[in-house]
């Protein structure tokens, strides 16, 4: 499991899934991750089903964030914050082999916590400053090198990835960079290139 990890943004549907379309076609996207915060809960069924069967459509991994009981429903993995409910609960629950991950902040022993319950990867960040949670602190770059030393599961950055900053992030050791904005912000014409450039970025890190 390596390269980029793609979160959804709050774009109407209909642009969303055409921009989704243009990344996944790239065959470039790691995992993709449904995170629709400005969603009702009542409609989020039916947007995850029209984004289950794109990610269907190019093979990607698809899981979905802070919700286990609307991944229960499809059979798909979850990503869960410290306070979105336990890893341990997510293995019982989820049918086997999913993707299972964990926010672990900068903390070295969350992440270990959530490994020994079964987590497939552990997420780091904010790395950098971000519009999406200006709140969260920038963990920097060493606990990515520590992990990496650490563990033997994927690690996740997340938090203010763009192509041009996050040479150094990888070469530390993440193994999935976490984005939204430097992919959904962008005109679906501009999607493609960009996938592209982060594919190189990571392929030159190898």
């Amino acid at each position: 499991m390596r390269g980029l990890y793609l979160i959804t943004n709050d774009d109407p549907l209909n642009v969303l899934l055409e921009k989704l379309h243009a990344a996944l076609a790239t065959g470039q996207i790691a995992i993709l991750q449904y995170r629709r915060k400005k969603i009702s809960q009542a409609d989020q069924p039916v947007e995850v089903e029209q984004i289950k069967a794109v990610c269907e459509q190019y093979a990607v991994p698809f899981v979905i964030n802070d919700d286990l009981a609307l991944a229960q429903q499809y059979g798909l993995g979850v990503h869960l914050g410290q306070d979105d409910g336990e890893i341990a609960d997510a293995v019982a629950r989820l049918p086997q082999g999913v993707i299972i991950g964990r926010t672990c902040l900068n903390s070295l022993a969350l992440a270990e916590k959530a490994i020994s319950e079964g987590a497939t990867y552990v997420a780091f960040g904010a790395v950098y400053a971000t519009a999406t949670k200006p709140e969260a602190g920038n963990v920097g770059i060493e606990v990515i090198a520590q992990a990496r030393q650490k563990f033997a599961v994927p690690i996740c950055a997340i938090g203010g990835l763009s192509v041009e900053n996050s040479g150094l992030v990888i070469t530390k050791g993440a193994d999935l960079c976490a984005v939204i904005s430097d992919i959904l912000a962008l005109n679906v014409a501009d999607i493609p290139s960009r996938v592209h450039a982060w594919a190189q970025l990571f392929a030159k890190t190898a």
